[in-house]
């Protein structure tokens, strides 16, 4: 399994550099006439990590963002496994006992996502990665350009996703990795202050720190 991880890994960061990259760069270019390198990286970096390229507002607190990446995180997956819960209870490490509990508490209609395709998912997992990257750059690209390279993202996403190869993760990577992400987030948006991360995300402090550790943070 560690093997086909690496093998995995070394796939993505070819595809990402050979293949995304330049076509980035080629959109860019066509919308804007110029190309902004960090724009492009910011992207590959998301993409990087495709199982968790979720979605979870920044200004939630901890266990209101737990919950709610839960919840999207098991709604991909079973898109991605179109319904299938022995199937997707394997891939994520834990038994059908336990997915089934957690579509239950989260209020999951698993009906509602069997009608999707793996290759819908991966479209809108592309889509709303280069939707969220672009947003950081509004202030500095003009208007005009900044639509005329939105018209530009279904066709570019339909393209990337056919390129990306597919990722797995167990249900504790996961969380553990979501959780180091979100904090992360938070404690930069406070320039490092612990006691006003701690207070967004309505943790104690101490326990923050714990996490911290936890985590490597």
């Amino acid at each position: 399994m560690a093997s086909e991880s690496k093998v995995s890994e070394k796939s993505l960061e070819a595809t990402l550099k050979e293949k995304i990259s330049p076509l980035l760069e080629e959109t860019m270019e066509k919308s804007w006439g110029i190309t902004i390198p960090q724009l492009g990286s910011d992207i590959t970096d998301r993409l990087k990590n495709p199982p968790l390229q979720i979605y979870v507002p920044p200004h939630l607190r901890f266990s209101q963002a737990k919950k709610k990446f839960k919840e999207e995180f098991l709604k991909k997956e079973l898109r991605m496994h179109l319904g299938n819960v022995s199937q997707l209870a394997k891939t994520l490490g834990i038994d059908r006992r336990s997915v089934h509990r957690a579509i239950k508490s989260l209020e999951i209609n698993v009906e509602d996502l069997r009608g999707k395709t793996r290759e819908d998912y991966h479209e809108h997992v592309v889509d709303q990665t280069i939707r969220s990257s672009l947003e950081q750059y509004r202030e500095i690209i003009q208007p005009q350009k900044m639509d005329k390279l939105y018209a530009e993202v279904p066709a570019l996403s339909r393209n990337i996703a056919k390129m990306l190869p597919h990722q797995e993760i167990t249900w504790k990577d996961a969380e553990k990795e979501f959780e180091k992400q979100f904090m992360s987030k938070v404690l930069k948006d406070h320039q490092g202050n612990v006691s006003q991360a701690a207070q967004q995300l309505m943790i104690r402090v101490e326990t923050l720190y714990r996490k911290m550790k936890k985590l490597g943070i």
